[in-house]
């Protein structure tokens, strides 16, 4: 590998404040950001030596942990893995469930399968190896998935919002405006939209001259990590382009989702029987819980008081969004009418076994 050539670096500015704001908006932000640094002048060409890859040191500070570390994160991990197939399988397989909600909660499942399995097995590699290097196509390409699956998870629960106030807020058309047809668009724009997303954050960022240190202070190839390890007169300029739109976006669906229950609210306010209110709120609870476990746990972590990040801190930030909110969605998506329909699905097939 050639030398790596240090250049001085210089805080970013105005860029950082974009992404501590979508750091309150998204799991996959973070506070660190205020760490974000730029070099001062473009360097001549010839001392320049381009960045092949990266070295992520994120569990490099937990050496007589990392056993645990991986223990603990394979079973939460497959737990996650086992319980989003179990609510594919049952809605699959269950026809009172073939319902625009539960497509929804099924296309909602494949992209946590999806952006989790483009950040977990290789952080679990990393903690049983001492070689942690990681090529830069690869390290392009695990950001491009992890965004491109994490904007649509954001997208699709801004859809599944948008079924829930058809649902409750105009019944009468709810066939009409949640076709078949209508909800395969919607699901399909939700990718759409996280592809454009990933290509445009991921594009931006590997553009820029990467001319050392290549550690990344993470455990997997992130934006702000990244950004650190940028030289060049455009590297604020980038960092506050790509923060902003992912702000746009994911401010975006946060108002939208809390725009649909302000009216879904005060529609339930207005059903006079206590057991109508009762069966309207109850077709909400999955997906409200969800959202809250998406959004607000992440606010709650991000909007502590500011000190500075250590690396132990932003490896352990790191893991809240990537293994601890995947994990405790698996419980925030079972509603009652789910759960009976996996009881009668699995263990109607047990029964039949044994007997």
């Amino acid at each position: 590998m050639p030398p790596v050539i240090y250049q001085e670096q210089q805080p970013l500015g105005q860029g950082q404040q974009w992404w501590k704001l979508m750091a309150i908006l998204h799991p996959g932000a973070e506070l660190s950001m205020s760490h974000l640094t730029s070099g001062t002048a473009s360097m001549q060409a010839a001392n320049l030596s381009a960045v092949t890859e990266f070295i992520l040191i994120g569990f490099s500070t937990f050496p007589h942990l990392q056993l645990m570390f991986f223990l603990l994160f394979l079973l939460m991990y497959l737990f996650m893995l086992l319980g989003n197939v179990l609510i594919m399988a049952t809605i699959w397989g269950e026809r009172s469930l073939h319902t625009p909600m539960y497509l929804f909660l099924c296309a909602l499942s494949i992209s946590e399968i999806l952006y989790t399995f483009a950040i977990i097995p290789r952080m679990l590699a990393d903690l049983l190896s001492t070689h942690r290097s990681i090529s830069f196509m690869a390290c392009a390409s695990q950001m491009f998935f992890s965004f491109t699956f994490g904007f649509t998870h954001s997208f699709l629960l801004t859809v599944m919002g948008y079924d829930r106030y058809v649902a409750i807020c105009h019944p009468l058309h709810y066939n009409m405006l949640m076709s078949p047809h209508g909800c395969a668009c919607l699901v399909a724009w939700s990718w759409v939209g996280g592809l454009v997303m990933g290509l445009v954050v991921t594009s931006a960022i590997f553009q820029l001259t990467f001319c050392g240190p290549n550690e990344v202070r993470h455990f997997f190839c992130h934006v702000p990590p990244l950004l650190k390890l940028a030289c060049g007169d455009n590297v604020s300029t980038v960092a506050m382009s790509v923060g902003l739109v992912c702000i746009m976006a994911l401010l975006g669906c946060c108002l939208l989702i809390l725009l649909s229950y302000a009216f879904i609210v005060a529609t339930i306010l207005r059903i006079p029987s206590a057991e109508g209110r009762h069966k309207a709120f109850s077709t909400c609870a999955s997906h409200l819980t969800v959202v809250v476990v998406h959004y607000g746990f992440a606010s709650i972590i991000y909007l502590k008081p500011k000190i500075p990040q250590s690396l132990e801190g932003d490896t352990l930030m790191g893991i809240t969004y990537t293994v601890l909110t995947p994990f405790l969605s698996i419980f925030s998506l079972r509603s009652k009418e789910l759960t009976n329909a996996m009881r009668k699905t699995f263990l109607s097939k047990l029964f039949l076994r044994s007997s």
